[in-house]
């Protein structure tokens, strides 16, 4: 495969459970700032996202949709061009990250429930930084419902049954999602993240 894999499987139900918003900060303006530069060419499609996406549009910021094929997990030549969002998506975790992108998901829109599956999917851990959202987007993770606010970071257990609405009638959905190989920092972030009393 194209991707270097951690060599075992995280164990997500013991790391995140559902859903888990994770003790960490960064600068959201500054976020939005450059998401707003991005060509507008870039946008209109799934980028290769099938599926339960149908509903969504994207753009890869590090490697290509599984639907595209077995490529390299690199740096995509947009992401030269959003230096706070590349140092964002390398430094905020110590943990190398696999694929990352924008993803918007339409007024009124649906990604039905779904499991990822695959190696890939399988030894990863996958976050959400939500960018621009509203209190009708909700994540449903394991039978359970989450709202992301801006500006949050959330890891999903995305070998879990999850999908998201977003019911606004007029105001798209855009998160920052990266996938990370696990390490020992991140793993304990996510296991002091579940032990922190509820706020």
């Amino acid at each position: 495969m194209a991707e270097h894999l951690a060599e075992t499987k995280p164990d997500k139900q013991a790391l995140i459970g559902s859903c888990l918003r994770l003790p960490v900060h960064f600068d959201l303006a500054q976020l939005i700032a450059e998401f707003h530069t991005i060509d507008g060419s870039l946008w209109g499609s799934r980028a290769g996202r099938v599926g339960v996406h149908v509903q969504t549009e994207a753009v890869f910021l590090r490697g290509y949709a599984p639907a595209e094929g077995d490529l390299p997990i690199e740096d995509r030549e947009v992401l030269a061009s959003l230096p706070f969002t590349r140092a964002l998506i390398y430094n905020i975790f110590q943990a190398q990250p696999q694929r990352c992108l924008f993803a918007k998901l339409r007024a009124q829109g649906e990604i039905r429930p779904h499991i990822d599956q695959g190696a890939y999917f399988e030894r990863t851990i996958r976050i959400h930084f939500p960018i621009v959202t509203n209190p009708q987007v909700i994540m449903v993770a394991d039978k359970q419902s989450f709202h992301m606010q801006a500006g949050e970071a959330w890891a999903l257990n995305n070998s879990a049954v999850h999908g998201v609405i977003n019911a606004h009638p007029t105001h798209a959905r855009t998160h920052l999602i990266c996938d990370y190989l696990p390490t020992d920092h991140l793993r304990q972030l996510l296991l002091a993240a579940r032990l922190r009393p509820s706020e």
